[in-house]
């Protein structure tokens, strides 16, 4: 692929720029942080957007599915008026979000032509188009009967429309099911993003699944404590002792209120501001910096190779 489609229309591989590839521009997660969980400000929206492109950032790929609040009418008027540019994901969250009446009543294969539908002509009347698939989740240690039908679908959208699969994953090792089953419907490792590894323990979880061929992403620098950003930074460096550094991806997951910069959190330029220094001090190069921020990112979207 050698353009990635935004929610502004398409945009060539080569002008994404830097790019965060897991975040929540908009979204709504009151059931499990109450009014925290809830990101429906556009007007701050583009000012917090904004702090990130002064820093240098040009991409933001946006993961809010369906069941949580996804807006693409919303993110294509906070494009516009950030200069950010964003790319939006499709398909469903995990349990408990899923519509479990719905999935009951459709297969893996109807779940896919809906997405599919999204990917080819547009979220509803918006004309907004999707270029990524997720994020997709298990909500546990396992993947559920309705989760594995969302993965299916998801992975049958892929080799329909391209598009990546980027995974929710968190706490358990669930990452490795999760590539198995994409891999048993066909799914080449290379376009699975396996999301929120630094909240795993490693290294072994994190060695085996870049070698097994996806992206490793690390998506809690500057959302979690210092003791987690150290932890992640041990996982990250581990992984480029072992040559591994072109399987990483690096971003914030700001889906709270209190993540926001004017509400005291790191915002959306912590990784630029505050990661990228430290990143230097332990010893990573300018090329190794840019392979992170944006050669990474870029082929994890597009499926070039390195």
């Amino acid at each position: 692929m050698d353009s990635v489609m935004t929610v502004t229309g398409p945009v060539a591989a080569g002008e994404l720029g830097v790019v965060l590839p897991h975040e929540h521009v908009f979204d709504e997660l009151l059931r499990e942080y109450r009014a925290d969980g809830l990101l429906n400000d556009a007007a701050l929206a583009v000012q917090e957007l904004g702090h990130y492109a002064a820093a240098g950032g040009g991409t933001l790929v946006e993961l809010t599915t369906q069941e949580i609040g996804r807006d693409p009418a919303g993110l294509a008027r906070v494009s516009a008026a950030s200069g950010v540019r964003i790319v939006m994901g499709c398909g469903h969250y995990r349990d408990p979000y899923l519509d479990r009446d719905r999935f009951d009543r459709c297969d893996a294969d109807e779940l896919a032509a809906a997405m599919i539908d999204e990917v080819r002509h547009g979220v509803r009347d918006t004309g907004v188009r999707p270029g990524v698939i997720g994020e997709i989740g298990s909500d546990r240690w396992y993947i559920s009967a309705a989760e594995e039908r969302s993965f299916r679908a998801a992975a049958r959208t892929h080799l329909e429309t391209g598009l990546t699969i980027s995974t929710h994953a968190a706490r358990w090792p669930v990452g490795r099911a999760q590539l198995a089953l994409l891999e048993a419907e066909g799914v080449d490792p290379r376009r699975v993003v396996i999301g929120h590894c630094d909240g795993v323990e490693g290294p072994d979880y994190h060695l085996e699944l870049a070698r097994r061929g996806c992206f490793v992403q690390f998506d809690g620098f500057g959302t979690e404590t210092e003791f987690d950003m150290a932890r992640g930074l041990g996982h990250l460096m581990r992984l480029r002792a072992e040559g591994l550094l072109g399987q990483v991806l690096v971003s914030h997951d700001v889906f709270l209120r209190s993540q926001l910069k004017a509400r005291g959190g790191p915002g959306y330029d912590y990784i630029l501001v505050t990661l990228v220094p430290r990143l230097r001090e332990l010893g990573l190069d300018e090329a190794e910096l840019r392979q992170l921020l944006v050669d990474n990112p870029r082929a994890a979207l597009t499926g070039e190779r390195s």
